[in-house]
């Protein structure tokens, strides 16, 4: 008997039978990207059909903050935007006014609008503020709002 008789059938086996080469498949790249499709096609239709109307409170608390913005950056149209027509007066009388209380007490920062009361075309609220100088000393002022044109909009009057 020859030596290739004697050994045995899985000696004479190829201890590594070559196999294909292992080749990349897409299947995790296209997964991925189905998942991104339904994330962006998720966020597209909850802005559009989702709700972003705001309630009338939103909106008095939006005007407080806004004439408040506009004072801190002596903006005299966005002041206008945000105050009754009765009380805009004169660009130099609010912006000497804004100018006297920065120098004297600093920035007013508008911390709240609270206690909002909404009767018609009116409401109230009560609005904090502190300035720059007394940080820790916050006040809590009565505020009075009107309706005009569709928008609140602050009004001492």
């Amino acid at each position: 008997m020859t030596d290739a008789a004697k050994e045995p059938d899985d000696a004479r086996a190829d201890p590594m039978p070559e196999q294909a080469p292992e080749r990349p498949t897409m299947a995790p790249f296209l997964g991925a990207l189905a998942i991104i499709v339904l994330v962006v096609i998720g966020i597209v239709l909850f802005n559009v059909f989702g709700t972003q109307q705001t309630t009338s409170g939103d909106q008095v608390a939006r005007a407080a903050v806004g004439q408040n913005d506009a004072l801190q950056r002596q903006d005299y149209g966005a002041f206008q935007e945000f105050t009754c027509r009765g009380d805009h007066d004169t660009e130099g009388g609010v912006l000497a006014r804004q100018r006297d209380v920065v120098a004297k007490k600093g920035e007013r920062t508008l911390d709240d609008v609270t206690q909002i009361q909404i009767d018609g075309d009116r409401a109230s609220a009560t609005v904090t503020y502190h300035f720059a100088n007394t940080p820790d000393d916050k006040s809590d002022v009565p505020v009075r709002f009107v309706q005009e044109d569709g928008a609140w909009r602050v009004c001492s009057k």
